[in-house]
Parts: C-alpha cells; sequence; structure tokens
C-alpha cells in the first residue's frame, strides 16, 4: 500500500474523529448553555430543533458541490469551519441568536457529514478493500474525546466560552494540517460512469436510505430512552440505569473497530442481515426477560447489531454511482438523521399507548425489516 494512500486514510480518518469530538464537547455542555442564558426545556427544545434543520438544510445542500467539485475541496475548509461555529453558541445572548448560532452550527456540521463520508468512499475505492467501519469507529471514539473534554472542562469549573474555543483551536489546527494528506480528487481507481448515469443520483438509493433510517431510529431509541427504561420500568438504580447506553456505545465502537475484516470476509449483505438479526434478538430478549441485567445486555447486543448497518448502506449509496456520490448520499445520510431524531419521539408517542417496553419493540420490528431486506446492498447492474 502507497504511503500517499496511507496518509489520505489517516486524514480522513482524523476528520471523522473532529467530527465526534466538536459534536461531543458540545452535548455535554448544553446544561451549562440552558443555565447561563435562563431557557427553560421548551426553550432549549426550540434551539437545538434549529440546530438539526440546520443539519438537515446542510446535507442536502452538499450534494451537488461534493459531486461538482469533489469531495476533499468540500471538506476541508469545512473542517476548518466546523471548529470555528462550534465557538458560536457559547457568545449567544439569548435564545434567538443561540438558535441561528445552531442553525450555522448544524448546517456545517451536516455538510461536513456528507463531504466526509463521501471522501471516505473514494478512499475504501482506491484502497481496493472495505474500511468503511474503521471510520465510523474513530468518530465514536471522537465522541467518547469530546465528551469527556467537556466533562473534565465541566468539572473544573470552565464555562462554554472557554471550552468551545480550547477545543475549536485544536479542531481547526488538526483540520488544517489534514489537508497535506488528504486523497486528491479524481485519485480513485473507480470507473467513470456516462453522463446519462450521473443525472440519475438518486436511482436505487431511496430504499437505502429506508433501511438507514430504521437503523437510526434504533440508536435514537437507546439515546433517549435506554435509562428511562431500567429506571423507570426495570426498578434499577439511576447509576444502573446510565450503564445501558454506556453498554450500547462500547458495543457498538467495539464492533466497529472489527467490522472491516468482517465485510471483507463474509460481504456487506450478510454482516448486514446478521446485525440486524443481532440487534433484534438480542433487544427483544431482554424486553421479554425485564430484568437490569438483561436490559443492559439487551441494549449491548442494539448496539453492536446497529454498529455496521449505517457504514455498509453509505458504502453502498456512494458506489452505486460514483458520479454522484455526493447526492446520493445526501438523500440516504438525510434520511438516516430524520429517523434517529424521529424515532425516539414516535417511540414516546407510542409508549403512551401501550407502555415503554411494547414501545420499544419498535426497533425490534425495524431491525428485523433490515435484516430481511438486506439483499438491496448488492452492488446495481449496469
Amino acid at each position: 500500500m502507497s504511503s500517499l494512500l496511507v496518509r489520505a486514510r489517516v486524514a480522513t480518518a482524523l476528520l471523522f474523529m473532529l467530527f465526534g469530538v466538536t459534536l461531543g464537547v458540545w452535548t455535554v455542555r448544553i446544561p451549562a448553555i440552558k443555565r447561563d442564558l435562563g431557557l427553560d426545556d421548551g426553550a432549549l427544545s426550540v434551539a437545538l430543533l434549529a440546530f438539526a434543520a440546520g443539519a438537515i438544510t446542510g446535507m442536502q445542500a452538499t450534494g451537488r458541490l461534493v459531486d461538482r467539485f469533489g469531495s476533499r475541496r468540500v471538506m476541508l475548509p469545512v473542517a476548518v469551519a466546523e471548529g470555528l461555529v462550534l465557538i458560536l453558541p457559547a457568545y449567544a445572548p439569548g435564545l434567538v441568536t443561540l438558535a441561528a448560532a445552531l442553525f450555522v452550527f448544524g448546517a456545517v456540521h451536516g455538510t461536513l457529514n456528507i463531504a466526509m463520508n463521501a471522501n471516505a468512499i473514494d478512499v475504501q475505492r482506491a484502497w481496493g478493500a472495505p474500511i468503511m467501519s474503521s471510520f465510523h469507529a474513530v468518530y465514536s471514539i471522537g465522541g467518547f474525546i469530546g465528551a469527556s473534554t467537556g466533562g473534565l472542562f465541566a468539572h473544573a469549573g470552565v464555562g462554554p466560552r472557554t471550552t468551545f474555543t480550547a477545543v475549536a483551536g485544536v479542531t481547526v489546527a488538526l483540520a488544517a494540517w489534514s489537508a497535506w494528506w488528504a486523497l486528491p480528487d479524481g485519485s480513485s481507481t473507480s470507473s467513470r460512469t456516462s453522463p446519462e448515469e450521473a443525472r440519475g443520483p438518486v436511482r436505487g438509493v431511496l430504499f437505502l436510505g429506508v433501511l438507514v433510517c430504521c437503523a437510526l431510529v434504533g440508536e435514537g431509541a437507546a439515546a433517549d430512552w435506554s435509562a428511562v427504561y431500567l429506571r423507570d420500568d426495570l426498578r434499577s438504580s439511576a447509576g444502573f440505569a446510565a450503564a445501558a447506553f454506556a453498554a450500547f456505545s462500547v458495543a457498538m465502537t467495539l464492533t466497529r473497530l472489527v467490522g472491516d475484516r468482517l465485510t471483507a470476509r463474509f460481504g456487506p449483505v450478510t454482516v448486514v442481515r446478521a446485525s440486524g438479526l443481532l440487534a433484534a434478538v438480542g433487544l427483544g430478549t431482554a424486553l421479554l426477560i425485564a430484568e437490569p441485567v438483561a436490559g443492559v445486555a439487551g441494549f449491548a447486543c442494539l448496539g453492536a447489531g446497529m454498529a455496521l448497518i449505517a457504514p455498509q448502506v453509505y458504502s453502498a449509496a456512494g458506489d452505486r454511482n460514483p458520479d454522484a456520490a455526493g447526492r446520493a448520499l445526501a438523500r440516504v445520510v438525510g434520511l438516516g438523521y430524520l429517523g434517529f431524531l424521529l424515532g425516539p419521539v414516535l417511540i414516546g408517542a407510542a409508549s403512551t399507548v401501550t407502555g415503554l417496553p411494547g414501545a420499544l419493540a419498535i426497533p425490534v420490528v425495524l431491525s428485523l425489516f433490515v435484516a430481511a431486506t438486506a439483499t438491496a446492498l448488492r452492488p446495481a447492474s449496469r
């Protein structure tokens, strides 16, 4: 493997890590922002909704930019901007300016999401072997680093402004450094498609978006409802309830670290089918047992099962039409993000009718659907 390609892989992995760091540090400092501005839960929800709206807007606007200018030319300046816009929410004097700052932060974050995944697909194509899961593993590690860093600043009594400025400085420096090693656009060894194919970027990828949407409903459920389920329904202690999401996150990260080997050996269809079954059987069994230890194990199985679905779906979407990978990814990732946002809301609404254990059957059913339709990841015939 050439040193140029190894450096390109490192550069892209670094941006995935920074992507996780910025989101992680922002997440753990939300309570401080809320306190400093004197916001209630409803006002904070409006501000967070602005971030989500910005992210979806950025995702949909980025596809054509990536296809026209190349993933590297979009990814690198946006990665630098990611660090800079992180600072904005800390200086917002009120709800309106906070919402505006978060919309900008979300738009940049969503743009980087598409551009770096498109670049990762280019690097994987040039590498000649599955490596997409490793990038997403680095993102998960970055999220842990960011959350830990923000927590340390909070424990030391340091405010969000200093926290975000320090993290932004490191992010900008590392993003600028990665520009020296990033894979030049056009270096992929893939064959180019015809202009007629390039004009149809979403052909064959919409259902892939549905699959990743189903998967990310499970991720959203774990983030928002795992601790609530153990604490309120299984009557565990607050500390043990937190172990459910911790188990989910650790299992997801560890599975992503070995995901490329599994994909190279068994292929993406088999890996995604097995992933869906693991998630469904693991969480479904835990819901039937209804014991705290089983609940933690069930969410660990859900994390391991969800870990490889999104990386494989993104790879399949980008490979359907390499000349229009940006637009394909924008559709697929956007649908996945909607699942992450709306899934917990759907589960909460269903819980008012069936109770939370019954509502958590939703990600179980969706995981089975992913397993049953995993053949959608097979390369489309040209």
